[in-house]
């Protein structure tokens, strides 16, 4: 009932409001805007820029608001709206503890299964909270195997170095029901007090990775590219090996570096198996992967982190597999089980239908803009962010979003000049492809929804930003 009410609101609101994507185009480009297009060479095909008061009837820039382009990392705005509007900021994620087999002062005689249910955010430290649990309800000894239950999520195969080539870059994590620490590992490289060889720890432990480490040293400052240490994962993303090589100059004393390593399953275990540990207990068998059996009992529920802090995250730091992740979760808790990305975007193309959103020029593939093929009209962008402004879950999506001068991928924008604090938007950039979205408050008190796609040869290298810094401090002005 809730829903209903909230979704025959939101109708109202965006039935009274101007469709921006279908409009025509509409006030020149500021002269400051135009002086950058032309300076580098660039015409108008290439740029949508959409600013519209929140108030308004009628945008107060509009130029080519209908035309599909890539939003690049913009998309995540539509994602976790959609997220926020369809599952509630309350909304949170489990992570089950079943067992399969008989648990005798404080020994299992059989299988620990952990069950995934998708959250986003299942820190080391989470994750260490969540096995505490279960060890102050008893358990100590697994007689048997720890199974992983993924079954929850069904990802689309892929190449994760399909994108450019580097399928060991955190970003380019694919999702998975059971993801522990984001699959990413922070590998510390550093020169020891006593002197000697640099030496390598990971954060977090993971029991299962072997460390090829000939890293060796050179005389020299603190400086050059990942300060000459080489990162290698010889057997792929399947093993469970790295290689640091190079040669670490004298002048450091520490460098990390930050890549994603082993499957989804094999990676929980590597957490789970130091931890368990530290908390005196103790695996006798392998991991293997399944689903919970039947005759199952189960043993500790935890709950993830609610979906308002979720969505700040993703906004604020852009984080692209939170992102996928909750499109999955659309598919599976608005759809059926297992969620996968393609009833996440039908799930998010039946919600912009319901709100009288305009989405045949839009194509989402996988929510969070680290796609060549992600296509959306700068118009269905601005609609979309002026009904969620009159949106009861106002406040939790727009203090997602970085603050220009202040914090996420916006802390070093306007730093010091009187445009910080005043913007909350969320940036997107890609090969040819610059682009911003969100709100600005300008110099009179006016709030903006701005929106900004850029999509031309090169201007990832520059003049995007150029373009879209003249733009932003004219919205200011306004």
């Amino acid at each position: 009932m809730k829903r209903l009410v909230s979704l025959t609101l939101l109708m109202l609101v965006v039935c009274s409001l101007p469709l921006a994507g279908v409009a025509e185009d509409g006030g020149a480009l500021p002269a400051s805007v135009q002086n950058i297009l032309e300076g580098h060479g660039l015409g108008h095909n290439g740029l949508s820029v959409v600013v519209h008061a929140v108030d308004a009837d009628r945008p107060l820039l509009s130029l080519n608001p209908g035309v599909p382009r890539s939003p690049a990392s913009t998309i995540k705005l539509l994602t976790t709206f959609a997220a926020l509007d369809l599952l509630g900021p309350a909304y949170t994620w489990q992570t089950e503890a079943w067992i399969a087999g008989q648990l005798v002062n404080g020994r299992l005689e059989g299988d620990l299964v952990l069950k995934g249910g998708g959250d986003p955010y299942l820190t080391t430290e989470r994750f260490w909270t969540f096995l505490r649990e279960l060890s102050a309800k008893g358990l100590r000894q697994i007689d048997g195997d720890l199974i992983i239950d993924n079954s929850y999520f069904e990802p689309e195969p892929e190449d994760p170095g399909a994108f450019d080539g580097q399928p060991w870059r955190t970003y380019n994590v694919t999702p998975d029901a059971l993801l522990v620490n984001l699959k990413a590992v922070q590998f510390r490289v550093y020169r020891p007090v006593a002197g000697g060889s640099p030496r390598v720890m990971t954060d977090p432990v993971l029991a299962n990775l072997e460390i090829d480490n000939r890293i060796g040293s050179v005389k020299g400052p603190c400086q050059g590219f990942q300060r000459g240490v080489a990162i290698d994962l010889p057997e792929g993303l399947d093993g469970n090996t790295v290689q640091l090589s190079g040669r670490f100059p004298t002048g450091c004393h520490e460098y990390s570096i930050y890549r994603t390593v082993m499957t989804p399953p094999e990676f929980a275990y590597g957490v789970f198996e130091p931890l368990w540990t530290q908390l005196g207990g103790n695996l006798s068998g392998h991991v293997t992967t399944g689903v919970v059996p039947d005759d199952a009992k189960r043993f500790a529920r935890f709950n993830s982190i609610p979906m308002a802090e979720v969505v700040r995250n993703v906004n604020k730091f852009s984080n692209n597999v939170m992102t996928r992740q909750l499109l999955l979760t659309m598919g599976a808790e608005k759809m059926s089980e297992p969620g996968t990305a393609a009833k996440g975007r039908l799930v998010i193309d039946r919600w912009l239908a319901d709100m009288g959103l305009d989405h045949a020029d839009l194509y989402v593939e996988n929510g969070s803009g680290l796609s060549r093929e992600t296509r959306m009209p700068a118009g269905v962008m601005a609609d979309m962010l002026l009904a969620a402004w009159r949106h009861p879950y106002m406040a939790e999506f727009i203090a997602s979003m970085p603050l220009s001068g202040l914090d996420g991928t916006m802390r070093n924008r306007f730093r010091g000049s009187s445009l910080a604090g005043r913007m909350h938007v969320k940036t997107g950039r890609l090969d040819d492809v610059y682009a911003i979205a969100g709100y600005v408050q300008a110099r009179s008190g006016t709030r903006y929804v701005v929106v900004e796609f850029h999509n031309d040869k090169d201007v990832h290298r520059g003049p995007g930003k150029e373009l879209q810094d003249r733009l932003l401090r004219w919205v200011y002005e306004q």
